[in-house]
């Protein structure tokens, strides 16, 4: 009965292998990734080579109007604003324009060593 189970559990785990193999090559037709480097990846690795493949994918359809962050605006709370290398938390206009408050990097350290 155990070699039973045994060669069960080996089958479901290759139909499971097989089955990652085969969504990975019938995704990789239909987007912008190369089709054999992801059969190679999640063929030798197969649970964390999908997942790679899943991630990689995620981020083919990237949209900056719906990212928070795409403006290169700093978003630091008030409390925490003399920490930050900005005079201010509304110096974030400053950052988006590369302008500085004209802190040197010693005065910087000198802050920090302060905490």
């Amino acid at each position: 009965m155990s070699s039973l189970l045994l060669i069960a559990l080996v089958f479901v785990a290759l139909c499971a292998h097989a089955g990652l193999v085969g969504v990975v090559y019938y995704d990789t037709g239909t987007v912008a990734l190369e089709r054999r480097r992801w059969l190679f990846l999640v063929g030798l690795i197969p649970i964390f080579g999908f997942f790679m493949y899943l991630f990689e994918r995620s981020e083919l359809d990237y949209d900056p109007s719906t990212d928070p962050y795409a403006g290169g605006g700093y978003n630091v709370h008030p409390s925490r604003a003399d920490d930050f290398p900005f005079s201010s938390s509304e110096g974030q206009e400053g950052a988006r324009l590369g302008e500085s408050d004209d802190v040197s990097p010693a005065e910087t350290e000198r802050r920090r060593d302060k905490e």
